[in-house]
């Protein structure tokens, strides 16, 4: 279903869950079986297939998953792992998480990914790993990234939260390093309510994962045995079935989220925003369709601006170091340390992009847009 009526409060994000897909989550709520079942399995088979990888290891959050693959590759206190100062703040937590110390990277004004040429600079004998994102649906140079790792001999862990069928050179991300995780959040491109997905070729790291997920629990001899202290990572089966019914429809999703973006591509024509970048070789699958504003501009007036014209809009991702854990903790001062990464944070707008806009939508927030 579309919001048709622009008159309406159009909000930043409404996931787009239809009549099948509430029909398979409730044969699993009757069934009784309610935790990591039949579609928990089915859901990580088309994650593995679709990304043309071994395993896929689905868990309770996005969040979980980036920190059990911190877990599995054992990162702990006195690790370095390096992280882009711009992302959802989950990306450096993890780190924390695990005792071990997120070192930042700024990002560019264009992808609002990583600058991948600052990545080496970063690099010590404590460094263990790099987490890049896809930040937006956009893939970051992730080719060049893990050439860089296997350089040093660090691993990759693909933050690929907001990339779900996103590529780089037709190979879809969170299949390039040695773990990829994905959430299943309701602003993400198809939903679990609640959800996240690992995806590796390491046999050992995955059969650890299946463990570490559901309190180091292996079964021997079909006995339940515990191997490892793990945690209580599962997902339950009807959110599987839910995030399950959507994936059916994936390519059509992202299709059609590609028109809404051109959409805006072709009517917002303000000066006082730049427009998101694209990238030969490098899909966009618009998590978030994310503006700049001028300097002239203040973020928060516009956002209150546009919430009295009917549309739901708000700053895109966090500029971690600039969070006041981050900044008291390591001293930074993320306006010079980090610049794009502070100002992508201060002056980005996010604005509505998904199934149940229609044109019009699209085409309203473009006006409204250039208006203000």
């Amino acid at each position: 279903m579309q919001v048709q009526n622009k008159t309406e409060f159009i909000p930043l994000a409404r996931p787009d869950i239809r009549d099948e897909d509430i029909v398979l989550m409730n044969s699993v709520l009757k069934s009784g079986m309610l935790v990591q079942g039949e579609y928990v399995a089915k859901l990580e088979k088309c994650f593995a297939d679709f990304h043309h990888v071994k395993h896929a290891i689905a868990v309770s959050n996005g969040t979980a998953s980036l920190h059990l693959a911190l877990k599995v590759l054992d990162i702990k206190e006195g690790d370095e792992v390096i992280v882009p100062a711009f992302s959802y703040v989950a990306t450096a937590n993890v780190v924390e998480l695990v005792g071990a110390t997120p070192v930042f990277v700024d990002i560019d004004l264009v992808s609002f990914n990583i600058r991948t040429e600052l990545i080496e600079q970063k690099i010590t004998s404590r460094t263990k790993a790099i987490i890049p994102v896809h930040e937006f649906g956009l893939a970051c140079d992730i080719e060049s990234i893990c050439a860089i790792a296997d350089k040093y001999g660090i691993y990759v862990i693909e933050d690929a939260a907001c990339a779900l069928g996103a590529t780089q050179n037709g190979k879809p991300v969170g299949g390039f390093g040695i773990l990829g995780s994905f959430s299943l959040h309701p602003r993400k491109s198809i939903t679990a309510g609640e959800g996240g997905v690992l995806l590796t070729n390491d046999d050992l790291k995955a059969q650890q994962l299946r463990q570490l997920r559901n309190h180091g629990i292996e079964i021997e001899d079909n006995n339940m045995v515990f191997v490892k202290a793990g945690f209580n990572y599962r997902m339950t089966d009807f959110q599987a079935a839910l995030a399950y019914s959507q994936f059916k429809r994936l390519e059509n999703i992202l299709e059609y989220k590609n028109k809404l973006a051109g959409i805006y591509f072709s009517s917002v024509k303000t000066p006082k925003v730049i427009l998101p970048g694209l990238f030969p070789g490098r899909n966009h699958t618009w998590q978030t369709f994310h503006l700049l504003l001028d300097e002239s501009l203040d973020q928060k007036e516009i956002i209150k601006r546009l919430k009295q014209k009917g549309i739901g809009t708000n700053y895109g991702a966090q500029c971690i170091p600039a969070q006041i854990y981050y900044r008291e903790k390591y001293n930074l001062s993320a306006d010079k340390l980090f610049p794009s990464a502070y100002k992508a944070y201060k002056k980005g707008l996010a604005i509505p992009i998904y199934e149940r806009l229609s044109d019009d939508n699209i085409l309203y927030i473009a006006r409204t847009i250039n208006e203000l």
